[in-house]
């Protein structure tokens, strides 16, 4: 499959590392002007510079997308967008009769509203030249919601109406929205956060086998997802390719959700 994005310009939320990074990097292997985003400058310059390295069309955008201050300063320094991946997500494991008010709600605005933002920015812009991609990561955690982290999965799950909705209010203008539904994957916050979870003296691929042994029993993989994996599923839903899918749930997860459809 030849995959070109030659002419687009992507970006991609929260890419200074992780999923994030490998999915700015596999849109800029395929052609494509990519958008790095972090909140951190040194960050974003850093994940900058490194793909560069490889001869990317790469451009840094620091700001806090996850607000709609954020978002402003974000469309004047990219006003237009091909692409859109809303990558950015928290995750945390916090017993479920201790979530707090606040958390429920700081959970909502930086998974669910930042994304709904951002598509509610780019997609008129996408809808007027009659082609975008819009494709939200969401999470195996949105079908099977964790017992340790329900606040995490309840607004993952809420991501997926978020793309199903706007590719009904997308339809037939060459626009589509997506999910990905990502699996447990390799990450470095994901490292510390298997940590919480098993025990600290283990190797790391000990104590990776321990998690999915006791926590993600169901994966067929029966290891964790690297990020290009996910990234790789990403770069076809943002190519002319996958024209014909729209307002779908698409899974890289490894085999972990136990059903055929989400």
């Amino acid at each position: 499959m030849n995959i070109d994005l030659s002419g687009k310009t992507a970006l991609v939320t929260g890419s200074t590392q992780g999923i994030g990074y490998a999915i700015a990097e596999g849109l800029a292997a395929s052609g494509a002007r990519v958008a790095v985003n972090g909140r951190s400058a040194d960050r974003v310059d850093a994940a900058v510079a490194d793909l560069r390295k490889t001869g990317a069309d790469v451009v840094g955008v620091a700001v806090d997308v996850s607000t709609a201050d954020g978002v402003d300063q974000l469309l004047r320094e990219l006003p237009a967008v091909d692409v859109l991946v809303n990558n950015l997500g928290i995750f945390g494991a916090v017993p479920a009769r201790e979530i707090t008010d606040e958390q429920w709600r700081y959970y909502f605005d930086v998974n669910v509203l930042a994304a709904v933002r951002l598509i509610r920015t780019y997609l008129p812009g996408m809808v007027e030249r009659g082609w975008g991609r819009a494709i939200q990561i969401a999470s195996d955690s949105a079908v099977v919601i964790p017992e340790e982290m329900i606040h995490y999965g309840v607004s993952k799950t809420a991501l997926l109406a978020v793309s199903r909705g706007f590719a009904k209010d997308a339809a037939g203008t060459g626009v589509t929205v997506n999910s990905v539904i990502a699996g447990p994957t390799h990450t470095a916050g994901v490292e510390d956060f298997v940590y919480e979870l098993v025990d600290k003296d283990l190797s790391w691929d000990d104590a990776q086998r321990e998690f999915v042994r006791k926590h993600r029993p169901q994966s067929l993989l029966q290891r964790l997802i690297e990020p290009n994996e996910i990234a790789n599923m990403v770069t076809y839903l943002a190519s002319p390719l996958s024209s014909a899918t729209t307002g779908g749930a698409l899974r890289v997860d490894g085999g972990y959700v136990d059903s055929i459809l989400p």
